[in-house]
């Protein structure tokens, strides 16, 4: 079976809005896209709360949403492999985003009407509603890629992203090994070096009411300063993995 569109949603501990969620997600499929093939792939990356039940609970009655649960291994990862099951059922288009319900269906027209014009289109929170540390940290991501890279990328690690499915095997066949913790911006860095227009729409990005940030305070820093460390690294490795994008 292959999918017209597909939407790859990473879960951890959302029991209070996961079914709300699932819900809009799989709504919007099949408004937006009648006698489409479309899935929703939700990896549920070990939550340690009633987000697994929920998930088994309803997916038997939504035919458009596909349940992966996997043990835990972070937002990157979850994307990732997320990323390989989108791939692994011929999607021709592959939208990213997370399960917090921080983000609106609407704006996914935004990117999809530039779909003709680009393999991988972003959205940019204008207005973020996060803690300031994690706002300072990205400011300081945006410009380390910039001086790194020379690229400019507003919202480098955003989960609102719409990439071709075949461009995306691609993105894939190249990320750095081992996986870095934030694989998202790799994948935007070297989109963005192999030639595409990212665009950086501004969309919706609403106050979190449910759950709990994952990664706060100390953790928070030490993960940046790894994926620093990993960036810097990827610089050596750039210019090949571009030529390999290009040529496939």
């Amino acid at each position: 079976m292959s999918l017209y569109f597909s939407i790859v949603m990473p879960a951890y501990n959302e029991e209070e809005c996961i079914e709300q969620v699932v819900t809009m997600w799989t709504s919007f499929l099949k408004n937006t896209f009648p006698g489409k093939e479309t899935k929703l792939i939700v990896i549920n990356d070990g939550s340690k709360d009633g987000t697994k039940t929920i998930l088994d609970r309803i997916a038997p009655g939504i035919d458009n949403l596909l349940v992966v649960h996997q043990p835990n291994g972070g937002h990157g990862n979850a994307a990732v492999n997320g990323y390989k099951k989108a791939v692994e059922l011929d999607s021709e288009w592959v939208f990213q985003t997370d399960s917090d319900d921080q983000f609106v269906t609407e704006d996914v027209i935004k990117l999809w009407a530039k779909r003709n014009e680009s393999n991988f289109i972003m959205g940019y929170r204008q207005v973020r509603y996060d803690a300031p540390a994690r706002l300072v940290i990205t400011r300081i991501l945006k410009y380390t890629i910039f001086f790194a890279y020379g690229t400019f990328i507003n919202d480098a690690n955003i989960p609102f992203r719409l990439i071709k499915g075949s461009y995306l095997k691609k993105l894939l066949a190249q990320l750095p090994n081992p996986e870095p913790f934030a694989p998202n911006i790799f994948l935007a860095v070297m989109a963005k070096k192999a030639g595409e227009k990212t665009f950086d729409i501004p969309i919706t990005h609403k106050e979190r009411l449910t759950g709990t940030v994952s990664i706060l305070r100390w953790k928070l820093i030490k993960v940046c300063i790894q994926s620093f460390k990993e960036l810097l690294r990827f610089r050596l490795e750039l210019n090949s993995k571009v030529k390999a994008i290009k040529a496939a």
